[in-house]
C-alpha cells in the first residue's frame, strides 16, 4: 500500500465518482480506477459496491477511509515536520558545557541563538571537561564545549575562542604586591585548586610540567568544585588558585584580588562534536554562531 493509492482512494470515496475524482488529481479515469482495484484485490476487500456505471462507498470503505485520511494527515505532518526541522522552525539541541564556559562565556551565545531561532528548545547541562566529552561520546549532547580540547579519536574538536588563565590571591598575599614567582615558591605556596577532570586544572597542570613541577609537589589545601567555590576560598584566606580572569574579572577590578606575576599561556575553548554522528541542522547553525569572530 502507498500514499499514493491511499490519496487516490480517499478522492474516490469524497466523490463516489471516478471520474471526478481523477479530474480532481489530474488523473486518468482509468489509472484512477486501476488503482482502486489494485488495492481491493491485494487485500481481497471491496471497498465500493459496483451499481451499474456508478459507485458507492460500502462498509468496509467507510471504516477504511477514516484509517486512511489518518495516515494520509500524518504522512503531512511528518513531511511539515522534516521541513520546519530543514528551515530551524522547530528543534531541540542540548549542549554541554564545562563550568567556565557555561557560567562567563556560553550564555550571551545562546541568547543571540535563541533571538535567532526561537522555536528551537535549548538544553544546558554544566560538567567538567571529562563529562562533557562523555556526553557527547555516548549521544546525550548535540554538542560540547571544553577548556583546552580533548583526544578522543571519536570527537571532532574545533577551537572557537581563546581564554585567559590568571594565578590570583588576597590582597594580603606575599604574592598580591606583583613579585615574580619562581618554580620553588609555587611549591611552597597553598594552593586552592578544581577538581581533577577539570579543564582550568589540567591547563594548570600542563604549565607547572613545563616548568619541571609534577602537581604532586603543590601543597594542595582543598580541591573544590566549581569556580566559584575557588574563588571564595581564595578571598578568605591565605592561598593562591588559577581560574579563567572570567571568572575574577569584577574581583580584580574591585581590588577584592590581585593577579600574580606568573606567566600563563591563554587556552582554547574547544567546540566537540562526534565525528560519525550526522549533525542537526540547529547544530549546525549554533557551530556557525559560535565560531563567529567576538564583535
Amino acid at each position: 500500500m502507498t500514499l499514493e493509492q491511499l490519496r487516490i482512494f480517499i478522492a474516490v470515496a469524497e466523490r463516489e465518482h471516478l471520474t471526478q475524482a481523477a479530474d480532481a488529481l489530474a488523473l486518468t479515469p482509468s489509472a484512477v480506477s486501476a488503482s482502486i482495484r489494485a488495492l481491493e484485490e491485494r487485500y481481497d476487500t471491496p471497498l465500493f459496491h459496483r451499481m451499474g456505471r456508478g459507485i458507492q462507498l460500502n462498509d468496509a470503505g467507510r471504516l477504511f477511509l477514516a484509517e486512511a485520511r489518518a495516515t494520509l494527515a500524518a504522512a503531512r505532518n511528518a513531511e511539515l515536520t522534516l521541513t520546519e526541522l530543514a528551515g530551524l522552525q522547530r528543534g531541540a539541541l542540548a549542549v554541554h558545557a564545562s563550568q567556565t564556559i557555561a557560567s562567563y562565556w556560553l550564555p550571551p551565545l545562546l541568547l543571540a541563538f535563541h533571538q535567532q531561532y526561537p522555536l528551537i528548545t535549548l538544553s544546558l547541562t554544566i560538567g567538567n571537561t571529562s563529562s562533557v566529552a562523555q556526553a557527547v561520546r555516548e549521544g546525550m549532547a548535540d554538542l560540547g564545549l571544553v577548556e583546552d580540547g580533548v583526544d578522543e579519536p571519536e570527537l571532532a574538536t574545533t577551537t572557537v575562542a581563546q581564554d585567559d588563565i590568571v594565578a590570583v590571591v588576597a590582597p594580603g598575599h606575599p604574592w598580591a604586591d606583583g613579585r615574580a614567582v619562581d618554580a620553588d615558591a609555587l611549591r611552597n605556596a597553598e594552593w586552592i585548586m578544581r577538581e581533577p577532570g577539570s579543564g582550568t586544572r589540567s591547563a594548570f597542570e600542563a604549565r607547572l610540567a613545563a616548568m619541571g613541577i609534577m602537581p604532586a609537589q603543590l601543597r594542595v589545601a582543598l580541591d573544590l568544585p566549581s569556580n566559584e567555590a575557588v574563588r571564595s576560598a581564595v578571598l578568605a584566606g591565605p592561598y593562591a588558585a588559577v581560574v579563567s580572569e572570567l571568572v575574577v574579572a569584577p574581583h580584580l577590578q574591585a581590588g577584592l584580588l590581585r593577579k600574580v606575576n606568573l606567566d600563563l599561556p591563554p587556552r582554547p575553548f574547544s567546540l566537540l562534536h562526534h565525528r560519525q554522528r550526522h549533525q542537526s541542522r540547529a547544530a549546525q547553525a549554533l557551530t556557525e554562531l559560535l565560531k563567529r569572530p567576538a564583535s
